[in-house]
């Protein structure tokens, strides 16, 4: 004989439709941070290739004895991307690229306002490369070191920053304003 209080198995509608907006509303909360985890992530990624590549110019020019150049790919700005390449300094050579780097989307570089940010930018051409010699050291055209840097942001979150810096030295530093406890300067 079956007892007329039986146990019940399961949730209840009303159960389900509260854990269910429970678990939408913790979704909801997370998703922008993600995103934004995305987005840095993103650029981190970008900051870090351009170094690579910057080193791998460095290291080519040791290498080949001759001078070897990082350089925005339109020669305008570098948003259209990168390339590593030979520079030519006779008649006739024809120059040899090694690395590309196509368009940057979502990522941008820009120069801030300020004093910082010139792109990498020769005082005397105006051109936006950097060369270096046979000797790895990252020069202008007049000879001068090359201490300058270059700032990414994110289109999608543009208050996120990385800044890419060149000392003098030829050592690289990334730099985000936000979290740098020295600034990026």
């Amino acid at each position: 004989m079956q007892s007329l209080f039986t146990q019940q198995q399961g949730a209840s509608l009303l159960e389900m439709m509260a854990v269910v907006f429970i678990v939408a509303i913790a979704a909801t909360m997370a998703v922008p941070r993600l995103q934004e985890q995305l987005y840095q992530r993103e650029l981190d990624t970008l900051a870090m290739r351009f170094i690579q590549h910057a080193h791998f110019a460095r290291q080519q020019a040791l290498h080949s004895g001759s001078a070897v150049r990082i350089r925005p790919r339109n020669e305008a700005d570098w948003n259209g991307g990168w390339q590593v390449e030979s520079v030519c300094k006779v008649q006739g050579c024809k120059t040899q690229v090694w690395l590309q780097q196509a368009s940057l989307d979502p990522v941008v570089i820009h120069s801030l306002t300020n004093k910082t940010g010139q792109q990498f930018a020769d005082p005397q051409t105006g051109r936006k490369q950097i060369v270096f010699n046979a000797a790895g050291a990252a020069r202008t055209q007049s000879g001068g070191f090359v201490a300058n840097r270059l700032v990414m942001t994110h289109r999608k979150a543009p208050t996120l920053e990385k800044h890419l810096i060149l000392a003098s030295g030829g050592r690289w530093r990334l730099c985000n304003p936000k979290q740098d406890a020295r600034g990026c300067h």
